[in-house]
């Protein structure tokens, strides 16, 4: 007994040592990919410049208290002493028709253009994904015809128009104007994820997973899942900025994000009118917009080129 104990030691320890080396390269390997993922990205000027955008004003967005001049301007206020200010230093993007700063509305108003683009994705992701996959898998059977004729009938709408009609029948508000976006958004998804999985449940890697006995979950969320992931990120990217105009032209129409709260589609609309004299109230706020959705447009292009280049 105790040569076998003494006998099995050195067997335990080599083994551990194995591990532990595997697990070493494992690491190593991943920081290369890493890295020459990054190195691929930064490559190209405009999609680090796109990426630092939407670093810059998701930063700025959250620290809006702090970095804002004015951050009392985002709430109730009014300043009849300083109504329609033009842009100086004291109020880099002037004042608005009661006084308030431009600049700390803009800033505030980028807190909710991001918050409609997050939650719009993190709804219609999961669902479009989910039943484009389930019906790509099973091409041919009732459950892809289901899926995908709802589909094509959601698809057959205008996105704006199907938008608008949803949010005029539910109260004006953020949250109500986040699901009118997301009821037309969610059938993208589910046309882009069916295309792949329809190419990808042919392919050798899942009839191999289903002669080996593995179960339809384990297929769609093992197999054929990882393997979309590139396009729906760079999609997801690229869509961001989309939402983003969505989310501000239903606040331009008045049936987004209502007054007081700072919205830049609803101060585009209020300083509509006092154009061209007082050209900020308007020109500022849809700067802003621009520069978001620039920014997430710029990072979308520079995933794509990215996800390309590896699969050369």
């Amino acid at each position: 007994m105790k040569m076998s104990n003494h006998s099995t030691t050195p067997t335990v320890n080599s083994a551990n040592i194995v591990l532990s080396q595997i697990e070493e390269l494992r690491r190593k390997s991943r920081r290369e990919q890493i890295g020459r993922s990054w190195y691929k990205f930064s490559r190209n000027p405009l999609s680090v410049i796109g990426a630092l955008t939407v670093l810059l004003v998701t930063l700025t967005a959250i620290f809006a208290p702090w970095v804002a001049p004015y951050p009392t301007h985002a709430d109730p206020y009014v300043d009849f002493a300083n109504v329609m200010k033009a842009p100086s230093a004291e109020h880099l993007f002037g004042t608005d028709q009661v006084g308030r700063d431009v600049l700390s509305r803009v800033i505030f108003g980028s807190r909710f253009s991001l918050l409609i683009g997050v939650v719009v994705l993190v709804c219609v992701v999961p669902l479009g994904v989910l039943l484009g996959i389930i019906a790509g898998y099973y091409r041919g059977t009732w459950l892809e015809i289901v899926i995908m004729r709802i589909t094509d009938i959601f698809l057959g709408v205008p996105p704006l128009i199907m938008a608008l009609a949803i949010a005029a029948v539910l109260q004006p508000n953020l949250i109500n104007s986040m699901i009118a976006i997301s009821a037309m958004w969610w059938p993208w998804y589910t046309r882009l994820a069916y295309g792949m999985a329809s190419t990808l449940r042919n392919e050798y890697f899942v009839i191999s997973a289903e002669l080996n006995g593995a179960k339809p979950p384990h297929i769609l969320f093992r197999e054929i899942l990882p393997n979309m992931a590139a396009p729906i990120f760079t999609k997801m990217s690229l869509d961001m900025g989309w939402a983003i105009i969505f989310g501000a032209m239903l606040s331009f129409v008045g049936l987004g994000v209502q007054p007081p709260t700072p919205d830049v589609g609803s101060m585009v609309s209020d300083g509509a009118i006092y154009l061209p004299e007082y050209w900020w109230i308007t020109l500022f706020p849809a700067f802003g917009i621009v520069i978001i959705v620039l920014g997430f447009n710029l990072l979308g292009d520079g995933l794509n080129d990215l996800f390309a280049a590896e699969k050369v």
